[in-house]
């Protein structure tokens, strides 16, 4: 009898036990359900699993739901089968909203808010990431040249047409706001024979390796850390902004009103150098993507070790 009633208290308690949550503040659920979206880059990757990390830390039950082509992501946003996840200014107001590039931060975030708001979708907080095009030179390079901006690299062009080599992509090399555009807003050109088209994979070791002197990437790529490159100043603004923000459907913000400030803390501690660096861990040191999201967010008090 004694043994009857000893299992019967067991089998009382455990259920309460796995009710309760007994497993801590890593992910009880108590705040309610979030499904995050994200695209199939390392940079997105990385923005998906911080969130992820962070917010089930915070008490969330969190879904994944990454490695989405960009339009995807956003259909999926749109079509409430997630509901969050990291956009890009840029992206926004040329793919989705088919306007034209706008190069300053503020206007673009501003711009892309506003029409948002009529599909009842919220972009929280600009943050200092900006994934954009970039100039790039070999460090050594461009200390000995003295050039620091893309105006002192029109200089040097300008004044001798042939010295310095470029490399682009194609798509790049054929966009009115690619190389044409460059050119046009800075006063110089490249000329033919000294300007080389290849394949966007491989723009980062011809420059490394010296086969080129200058070249087009994008802004927030590990690879500039790893080859010791620098990004040259777009001193007068021509690129347009392709700054990262946390987009949020306007229901899910109503079913967890801490949502917004959670995730505007996330992205205010955000920018263009340390995303650099975290792709640089994940592409060229090829670190666990999880491991270094919660290794960023425990440097900045965000969750304990």
């Amino acid at each position: 009898m004694k043994r009857w009633r000893l299992w019967l208290a067991v089998l009382m308690v455990v259920p309460l036990l796995a009710f309760t949550g007994c497993g801590g503040s890593g992910g009880g659920g108590d705040k309610g359900e979030v499904t995050i979206g994200g695209k199939d880059f390392t940079e997105q990757h990385l923005l998906t699993k911080i969130t992820a990390v962070y917010l089930k830390e915070q008490g969330y039950d969190v879904d994944e739901a990454g490695s989405m082509g960009s339009t995807v992501a956003r259909k999926a946003l749109e079509n409430g089968q997630v509901d969050l996840y990291w956009e890009y200014t840029g992206t926004a107001l040329i793919v989705y909203h088919k306007k034209p590039a706008i190069t300053d931060p503020d206007k673009a975030f501003d711009e892309v808010k506003k029409m948002d708001e009529e599909k009842d979708l919220a972009w929280l907080y600009q943050s200092g990431v900006n994934n954009t095009y970039t100039i790039m030179m070999r460090k050594d390079q461009a200390e000995k040249l003295n050039i620091q901006s893309i105006s002192d690299l029109a200089k040097i062009v300008k004044k001798d047409p042939n010295r310095l080599t470029f490399a682009t992509n194609a798509e790049f090399f054929s966009r009115d706001d690619g190389l044409k555009g460059l050119e046009k807003a800075y006063g110089f050109r490249f000329p033919a024979n000294q300007v080389k088209k290849m394949d966007s994979g491989i723009l980062y070791n011809a420059l490394k390796e010296g086969q080129v002197d200058v070249s087009v990437g994008f802004a927030t790529d590990g690879r500039i850390k790893a080859f010791n490159l620098v990004r040259l100043e777009d001193d007068k603004g021509f690129f347009p902004a392709y700054n990262a923000s946390p987009v949020v459907r306007q229901e899910a913000l109503k079913e967890n009103p801490d949502l917004k400030e959670l995730l505007v803390r996330l992205a205010e501690r955000l920018d263009t150098d340390t995303m650099v660096e975290l792709n640089y861990k994940v592409d060229v040191e090829h670190q666990d993507v999880t491991e270094v999201a919660r290794e960023w967010l425990v440097s900045e008090g965000l969750v304990k070790e």
